[in-house]
């Protein structure tokens, strides 16, 4: 097991899944060790930032404007779901002199599945992407159903956060800026960046995810040059939400061995 003294502080920046805000890890943040030194912002459209228009590289702003406000160097990354994407953004847009590591959380660097890449979202092709963006248009409040419930494993959510909870908020922000960034996210593909980060990528998923494939966090561990995988057995697609105590020990360790 790695050594969790933290000998100084170690820079830690939260970035949260779509639909969701920076608080969603307050309950991560008060099982870590105070040598983290811990930063969750709500990413455009989302949250404090709802008036911003979300895109991926106004999110990856978002993170370098925090980075270079704090002064933080050696950083250590968590991007959950699109939170990763964001991090993946922000290598493509600023470089990784900042960044000591990389923990994804059951995502995958292209959503799409075609018949060369099963690892996007489970069963959404193309045309099921498309189909899935037309009835956000129409109905947003029966795809936030439809969100809350596959964010778990369990129908009725995590312990310390449920499926109710997950619909309150997703229902707090703006359909129209949540489609964009959607439709943002299924515009991307990161497969190239992947085999040239220069830092550690712990990617991590849950084995009960209804989300995306474990295979995707396989590919990701297998192709990213300094790749490590970890699945949560009892977790759907928010690990650090279902099992949140094997979660901050996995980030403790991980940032303990940079």
């Amino acid at each position: 097991m790695a050594d969790r003294t933290m000998h100084r502080q170690r820079p830690v920046v939260l970035l949260h899944g779509w639909t969701m805000r920076g608080s969603i890890f307050d309950d991560l943040i008060a099982r870590l060790p105070e040598g983290f030194d811990c930063h969750a912002p709500d990413l455009p459209g989302h949250g404090d930032r709802a008036m911003v228009e979300p895109s991926l590289e106004a999110a990856a702003h978002t993170l370098a404007d925090l980075l270079e406000a704090h002064n933080l160097t050696e950083a250590v990354l968590v991007g959950w779901s699109m939170g990763a994407a964001v991090a993946w953004q922000f290598v493509e847009q600023f470089g990784a002199d900042r960044i000591a590591g990389l923990m994804t959380v059951d995502m995958s660097p292209k959503l799409g599945c075609t018949a060369d890449w099963p690892h996007g979202l489970i069963d959404q092709g193309e045309s099921d992407l498309a189909t899935t963006t037309g009835r956000m248009k129409a109905d947003w409040r029966g795809m936030a159903e439809a969100i809350a419930t596959t964010m778990f494993g369990q129908r009725t959510g995590a312990a310390i956060y449920s499926r109710q909870d997950a619909l309150t908020q997703i229902l707090t922000n703006d359909p129209a800026k949540m489609v964009a960034m959607w439709e943002a996210l299924v515009g991307m593909d990161k497969r190239e960046l992947i085999g040239t980060l220069p830092f550690p990528l712990l990617a991590t998923c849950g084995a009960r995810s209804r989300v995306y494939p474990g295979s995707a966090a396989r590919w990701l561990a297998n192709t990213a040059p300094h790749g490590s995988m970890h699945m949560f057995e009892n977790s759907g697609h928010s690990a650090h939400l279902e099992e949140p105590e094997a979660f901050a020990k996995e980030l403790i360790e991980f940032a303990g061995s940079l």
